[in-house]
């Protein structure tokens, strides 16, 4: 399983929006900039986050980007969801096998287990963890680490 660099730039840019308090919004060519990545690309990623209610497009000449919401209420899991889509990670496709029907019936003695794939319950507790662990992390949660970090490295001189 790999995310595309759609999501590695909306989650790069949504950490850049949120950095940046001095500035109320942030322009497309700023940003575009700030993350080495074409106006146009970033532009059709930041219409998704907007279109999801996660930035805001603010109007005008001095217009640009900024969050819809506090940067705590955005978990990596949402903005993932938004950019990759909501489906499952698996899909069992050996249902009807031969070796399917063999094990479930040597280990089953109830029908509805018979057709139940068997990978799918190891494979959709791993997506259940997975998604915990990135609904755990937030925009705010990354950079409140990267403000522990250098607090740290700082009292250490």
């Amino acid at each position: 399983m790999q995310f595309s660099k759609s999501t590695d730039y909306a989650l790069h840019a949504l950490l850049h929006l949120a950095h940046s308090k001095l500035h109320q919004n942030i322009g497309i060519k700023e940003l575009s900039a700030a993350l080495g990545v074409s106006e146009s690309y970033l532009s059709k990623i930041m219409s998704k986050l907007r279109q999801d209610g996660i930035v805001r497009a603010v109007p005008g000449v001095n217009g640009g980007y900024e969050l819809a919401r506090p940067a705590e209420q955005i978990t990596f899991l949402e903005v993932i969801q938004v950019i990759e889509g909501r489906q499952q990670l698996f899909e069992c496709s050996n249902l009807g096998s031969q070796q399917h029907r063999l094990l479930a019936e040597d280990g089953a003695a109830d029908s509805q287990r018979k057709s139940e794939c068997l990978v799918k319950r190891v494979m959709d507790g791993a997506e259940q963890h997975l998604y915990q662990y990135l609904r755990e992390h937030t925009i705010q949660s990354v950079l409140d680490e990267v403000f522990k970090q250098s607090n740290h490295a700082v009292n250490k001189k």
